[in-house]
């Protein structure tokens, strides 16, 4: 009998867990679900701010990005968890008139406070976008650069939100992502594992450069393949420092 009460014990186990699976998976947003989830922790949103502006203009900040990048008067540019805006109004310098910023973020506070800056400041060619965690929902073929600066380690669901994304890219378009070199739980994102996750959604790397001033580093991807069907993806292996 007693194998039988082991049986029992381990079909009670079996069903909690095949419960609380269940339950995990219908939090997730409809458009996540067909996704994996990925391996490796993610770094709550503490805040918009990276730094003051002061402080990141002393150092050159942007403008030492966006010359690595490629921005050029006349460009189609967003702004991937615009936060505040730091870099919104500066890309909005840069491409001038004849080019469009668009400031994406997923909290409808941000993007209520980011739209008075741009009224205030009279950015006319700055667009507003409210995205969601799993989707930035980005018009397709629109844009020469994407950035995502000091946010992709706060993507709950990057496989689907990269899927997503990915479109949106022109054809020589490039997709360019500032984070530190630290574990995603202490925000940043080690460059393998970016390299990895981007690559699984047709992604290739072209440069990874140094940024200090940035506080960390400058990578830059372009889209070499279509969009995988999600059930092919495999999410990559993160491993952590103590492991």
């Amino acid at each position: 009998m007693r194998w039988a009460a082991a049986l029992a014990g381990a079909l009670v186990l079996l069903a909690a867990c095949d419960s609380l699976t269940g339950a995990a998976e219908a939090n997730r947003a409809a458009a996540a679900r067909d996704f994996p989830r990925a391996d490796r922790p993610v770094a709550p949103i503490v805040s918009t701010r990276w730094s003051s502006e002061e402080a990141r203009d002393r150092v050159n900040e942007a403008e030492d990005i966006m010359d690595r990048a490629g921005i050029r008067p006349g460009m189609t540019v967003a702004d991937i968890g615009a936060g505040e805006g730091y870099y919104t109004v500066r890309l909005a310098k840069r491409v001038g008139p004849r080019g469009r910023v668009l400031a994406e973020d997923i909290m409808p506070e941000v993007i209520e406070a980011l739209s008075r800056r741009i009224t205030r400041e009279k950015w006319d060619n700055v667009g507003l976008k409210l995205g969601a965690p799993e989707d930035p929902k980005l018009p397709e073929n629109s844009f020469d650069r994407i950035l995502m600066i000091h946010m992709y380690h706060e993507i709950a669901e990057p496989y689907a939100f990269l899927w997503h994304l990915s479109p949106a890219l022109k054809k020589d378009g490039e997709l360019i992502v500032v984070d530190a070199d630290r574990p995603t739980q202490q925000h940043g994102t080690p460059p393998r594992l970016l390299a990895c996750e981007l690559a699984a959604m047709g992604f290739r790397l072209e440069e990874l450069i140094p940024k200090p001033t940035a506080g960390g580093y400058l990578a830059r991807f372009r889209r070499i393949a279509a969009r995988p069907d999600p059930a092919a993806i495999r999410p990559c292996a993160y491993q952590s420092p103590e492991g």
